[in-house]
């Protein structure tokens, strides 16, 4: 606003230059559509690498193709993902009721943080040493794993009081990743067991030879061990190696001292996830070595919350991974990347194992969404109905379905490739490449910029030691008319991308957006611009606008041309930006309308390089 002197003096005023930066929107942003082992139903979460993955998410699955297409995007080079988790049937999260001291009501409803089996891991310990034991409890939730905790959370001094500002509903499901609880119909602390219990530390005072009764499962039975543990160590080794002779399905051994009120002590040995074996019937001053007589009263409370029904604990629901996704699931989980800002590249790898005409329906409704926000969709053809191992059969599947998908902001690839696979020994599996791919066109954008075809001798695929099928120079011939996209195998190179075509790239269709780098190209322009420009919207709608938006937008458009990005050796010849009255008429004025005019001259990957070779004619000595 203009200063109004009103006294004498010298006044200060800022005049706004006008410029406006107008920064590159993100090219390589992935999204993947799939089963996986955890995380929450029809929600996009952002993933920066492959460890965010594997505690989001739980890592590869081995019915989920999806996982593997993730693990692939990371490997190959890309640093951001969108990850959507759905599934058919009715999965379900693990849950357990904790009861009242009564055993008459129901006080707190415990439950794993999203749907799945992994939530049967969860192992839930409730006890009382607070200062208030009468009223204030503490939770300890831990993921067990074969017999080793990869995860844990406590959560100390919980009331069931509401107005308390350490109630437990509330602390919990504001702080765990990994349970959410719900109130019961009482507001009353969770039941003590009447139990006392200490960790064992020292045993080189124990004396622990012969036969010991033993009830594991609940069958009875005796144990016999033929030496003295002298360290804590060799008497879990001993345990276990007589519980496992007993049943060898039990994992690694943990042992807890453990006196219960009015039935003296024994030994609390938990087997891994599945058992408690309690030795019983000590005799001697074993009990007295233990030391009982100065343990503190702790009441330790623990529960599966995959395990059945016993004491104050009630299971109320049982876990459910669900089912493999069909077409109504994967097409309907589109919606959950509406809130996500931005992405740019989609992937459903599961259409991969979906019969053909669920298929086409996924990938028409995928082409569909990504034209809307601009993206690219990598295509997975379907491998269901008939294994497209070979060229002719890839062939006939664009003459047929493919060529009613063919669209500028999707691509498609050929063979598939053959991966190491950590779940069964590192033998090579078949996968569909759309993970891979995406993270090749991160690499690609970040080391060179996405107006690069991600193919050529520097497109390698990471982690991909063999193809599905090796393509001959003739055999790619036919593939690459019709827009397929060759992987190749080279002996120095290795295995590669060898192809840069959108599916509206077949020859016989002479299309503008026939590179997959013009096209996304276009869609970054077209992004940048869109975010960039925001600043007109209600401006006065003349010259001085026309002047700010062409001085940002040509300050964008030259920052691309000196990075290589357009075709010419100067401004005018790569780009251009054009506002004014001839652009913007007055009826256009009179509707509010700012008509803002910009070109550029792409760089077309060169495809075909031909070298031409000619004899020169010897002349003769008199010539």
């Amino acid at each position: 606003m203009p200063i109004l002197p009103t006294y004498p003096g010298v006044y200060i005023e800022e005049i706004p230059s006008g410029v406006r930066p107008i920064i590159g929107v993100a090219t390589s942003i992935a999204a993947f559509i799939g089963n996986f082992t955890r995380g929450p139903m029809n929600t996009a979460v952002r993933v920066l690498n492959r460890e965010a993955f594997e505690r989001e998410f739980g890592g590869l699955r081995s019915d989920s193709l999806a996982s593997y297409g993730v693990e692939q995007f990371f490997l190959n080079g890309g640093s951001q993902a969108y990850i959507v988790r759905t599934a058919a049937g009715t999965p379900q999260a693990p849950e357990i009721v904790l009861r009242n001291p009564a055993n008459t009501a129901d006080v707190l409803t415990v439950q794993a943080a999203n749907e799945g089996a992994w939530g049967d891991n969860l192992y839930v310990e409730i006890d009382w040493g607070t200062p208030h034991p009468g009223t204030a409890f503490n939770l300890t939730v831990n993921e067990i794993v074969e017999g080793a905790v990869v995860n844990t959370e406590s959560f100390l001094n919980l009331t069931m009081n509401t107005a308390d500002t350490r109630y437990a509903v509330n602390v919990i499901n504001d702080q765990s990743k990994l349970i959410s609880v719900a109130p019961g119909t009482v507001a009353e602390p969770p039941a003590q067991t009447g139990t006392v219990s200490q960790q064992i530390t020292d045993v080189s005072a124990l004396t622990l030879t012969g036969t010991l009764n033993v009830d594991i499962n609940g069958s009875g039975g005796s144990l016999t061990l033929g030496s003295t543990p002298t360290t804590m160590a060799s008497l879990a080794a001993a345990l276990e190696g007589a519980i496992r002779a007993a049943d060898p399905s039990l994992d690694r051994v943990t042992v807890r001292a453990v006196g219960s009120v009015g039935t003296g002590a024994y030994l609390q040995v938990k087997a891994g996830t599945d058992a408690v074996a309690d030795i019983v019937d000590l005799s001697g001053d074993f009990a007295d070595d233990l030391g009982f007589s100065g343990i503190s009263q702790q009441n330790v409370q623990s529960y599966w919350l995959g395990g059945a029904s016993a004491g104050k604990q009630v299971t109320n629901q049982t876990s459910d991974d669900g089912n493999l996704p069909t077409a109504a699931e994967l097409t309907a989980a589109l919606t959950a990347l509406d809130p996500v800002d931005i992405f740019n590249i989609l992937c459903i790898p599961g259409t991969d194992q979906l019969p053909d005409d669920q298929a086409f329906l996924v990938a028409s409704d995928a082409t569909t969404y990504v034209e809307g926000r601009r993206a690219m969709y990598i295509l997975d053809p379907p491998h269901a109905d008939l294994e497209r191992n070979e060229p002719v059969e890839i062939e006939a599947w664009m003459d047929d379905d493919g060529s009613s998908l063919r669209h500028r902001n999707v691509a498609v690839y050929y063979p598939r490739i053959r991966i190491p696979d950590s779940l069964d020994e590192f033998r090579l599996r078949s996968m569909p490449v759309s993970g891979t791919m995406a993270g090749l066109w991160a690499r690609i954008d970040g080391e060179r910029g996405v107006w690069k075809a991600p193919a050529g001798i520097e497109a390698s695929l990471r982690g991909v030691p063999e193809l599905e099928y090796k393509l001959t120079d003739a055999e790619n011939g036919i593939l690459n008319p019709l827009a397929v996209n060759a992987l190749r195998t080279f002996r120095v190179s290795g295995n590669i991308s060898w192809g840069a075509r959108t599916m509206d790239g077949a020859d016989q269709l002479a299309s503008e957006w026939k590179y997959i780098p013009v096209r996304r190209l276009a869609l970054f322009i077209e992004e940048s611009l869109y975010r960039g420009t925001q600043f007109a919207v209600f401006e006065p709608n003349d010259e001085p606008l026309y002047g700010q938006i062409r001085l940002n937008v040509g300050a964008f458009m030259q920052n691309l041309f000196l990075q290589g990005a357009f075709q010419g050796s100067t401004p005018r010849q790569a780009y251009l930006v054009k506002c004014d009255t001839e652009t913007t008429t007055q009826d256009d004025v009179n509707r509010g309308i700012v008509n803002i005019v910009v070109g550029f001259a792409p760089l077309k990957p060169a495809e075909f390089v031909i070298i031409k070779i000619q004899q020169l004619a010897g002349r003769s000595q008199g010539a």
